[in-house]
């Protein structure tokens, strides 16, 4: 079928019959191939100021499947149509700027015709967050981390090229059908160069963009005001993850009157933590919100192996004290266990803001904590388990192994759910067909281990070593793998579908025809 382009058409579906040879519509006689090779299929979505449309490159072999953005002023007046070329010329801009990102759909075309705009981009085949939510419920604090840990890198690239989306909500969030990643769409709203420095301190009237854009509920009060700056991306990106835990738009939430800030934390079951950082992404205070991309990756990345750390410093202080697990000499937040943990934290986000996550090496000596320095906290590696020490204690309650030797023992078939294994040594450790579901492997060293077979559904492995590591027939479907080293490691005929991981980190490990694919789809990487 060929769809006509023209708004004033009554008729703009045109059959199927004779469409190759088909160059009018059969209703208005307007053309139906844009510049002589684009041909409409159907229509995507109008809004105020355009409409998207399918379409196929006629010019090119096989007649790929492309997205029309047509920009079509609701009015003549000079004004008007000079606005809605400076919407159209920036937004080609930037796609033209940002658009080599996997992550972001590329500009294949952009010209004007009678005073209409149009734009051809690469087309991103799958559902949008809100068509997800619509049709499978509100998602839980896991699957809202996972949506956060793969769309934060994408705007952090963004803001990298001084780029500012100002359009940031669930239905500009496509999850890609044949890779199961995320695409960031709609670049209509974008603002380019803006300055945060001048941004933040600026006491003035004069406006930093011509006119406000954005979408109502999801834009910030400083970006309503035309004055956006990258945390307005945050603040939209806050707001959408409030849509995903809870299924409801702004509107529907409502706002506190004194305040300003929207009513949703009555409406969500999350934790505390994550609950305290997306109220810091929410703040109406632009000086109170995150202030990068970066803050917030840094916090999601280290918030699960800390409180770990922190826990066990508070509920073990054997190594420091000489006490046994079971008889802590102090607890509770002003114990010098919890203060001592509150000055490592301090230090080592010190030392992530400096040196960068990637500098770190995936290779820890067991017992170092980050990049602090080695004292009596850190220097104590806990003495080792043997196999039915460590059953004995998890039966008895304790699900912190924090910095445990556990090297080369003999796990095979053990059930060790919502285990704490940050920063252990599991080096050459038999976990064959383990239950490991929603364990914290954050920074463990488990190279060389066997891990055949086992349950790691949910796992925690954020920089854990799985160099050399046998995967096989392991289920790591929704594990966070972030960071994680799988140089050599055996993943042939495990389970990804819905895993954290890169490519990059996919290539290092052997996979065969029956690995399934974090898409769900099973094959060689």
């Amino acid at each position: 079928m060929s769809y006509c382009l023209n708004p004033a058409c009554p008729n703009p579906s045109n059959p199927t019959h004779a469409e190759l040879c088909q160059t009018l519509c059969q209703t208005c006689c307007s053309k139906l191939l844009l510049r002589g090779r684009y041909r409409s299929t159907k229509t995507l979505g109008r809004g105020g100021f355009g409409a998207t449309f399918l379409a196929t490159d006629e010019a090119l072999p096989g007649r790929p499947t492309c997205v029309i953005k047509q920009l079509r002023p609701a009015a003549s007046a000079p004004h008007i149509l000079k606005m809605a070329r400076e919407l159209f010329e920036r937004e080609a801009t930037i796609l033209g700027k940002i658009g080599n990102h996997p992550q972001i759909p590329r500009l294949l075309d952009y010209f004007e015709l009678n005073q209409e705009f149009y734009l051809v981009q690469e087309h991103v085949n799958g559902l949008t967050l809100q068509q997800e939510v619509r049709r499978s419920g509100a998602l839980d604090e896991a699957g809202v981390r996972m949506v956060l840990g793969e769309v934060l890198p994408i705007l952090d690239y963004i803001h990298a090229q001084e780029v500012i989306h100002r359009d940031i909500k669930p239905a500009n969030l496509i999850r890609r059908s044949f890779d199961n990643k995320f695409v960031l769409i709609d670049f209509g709203a974008v603002k380019d160069q803006v300055s945060q420095s001048v941004v933040a301190n600026s006491t003035d009237d004069s406006p930093f963009t011509t006119f406000a854009v954005g979408t109502p509920g999801y834009a910030p009060p400083e970006q309503m005001a035309m004055r956006p700056v990258y945390a307005s991306d945050i603040y939209a990106l806050g707001i959408t993850c409030v849509y995903l835990l809870t299924g409801k738009s702004p509107k529907d939430l409502g706002y506190d009157s004194e305040t300003g800030d929207l009513r949703w934390q009555s409406r969500v079951n999350i934790s505390d933590r994550f609950a305290n950082l997306l109220k810091k992404m929410l703040e109406v205070s632009l000086r109170q919100r995150y202030q990068s991309v970066k803050d917030i990756l840094r916090v999601l990345d280290l918030e699960p192996h800390l409180g770990s750390l922190s826990q066990g410093m508070v509920t073990h202080p054997r190594a420091r004290t000489g006490h046994t697990a079971d008889q802590p000499t102090s607890t509770g937040a002003n114990s010098p266990a919890a203060r001592a943990a509150i000055a490592v934290r301090a230090q080592q986000a010190k030392q992530e803001a400096s040196n960068g996550l990637q500098t770190r090496s995936l290779r820890r000596t067991p017992g170092s904590v980050g990049d602090a320095p080695s004292t009596h906290l850190t220097s104590a590696t806990k003495a080792k388990l043997s196999a039915n020490g460590l059953q004995t204690a998890y039966s008895k309650g304790r699900r912190d192994f924090t910095l445990q030797d556990l090297s080369s023992l003999k796990l095979r078939k053990i059930n060790l759910p919502d285990a704490i294994f940050h920063q252990a040594n599991l080096q050459k450790t038999d976990l064959h067909a383990a239950n490991l579901f929603n364990v914290n492997f954050g920074r463990a060293n488990l190279a060389g281990s066997s891990l055949r077979d086992a349950n790691l559904s949910k796992a925690y492995l954020s920089y854990a070593d799985l160099e050399g590591a046998d995967l096989r027939g392991a289920d790591l479907s929704h594990a966070y793998l972030n960071n994680a080293n799988l140089r050599g490691t055996n993943l042939c005929g495990a389970t990804l579908t819905g895993a954290t991981i890169s490519a990059e980190q996919l290539a290092m490990a052997r996979t065969n025809w029956a690995t399934v694919l974090p898409s769900g789809k099973k094959g060689w990487w």
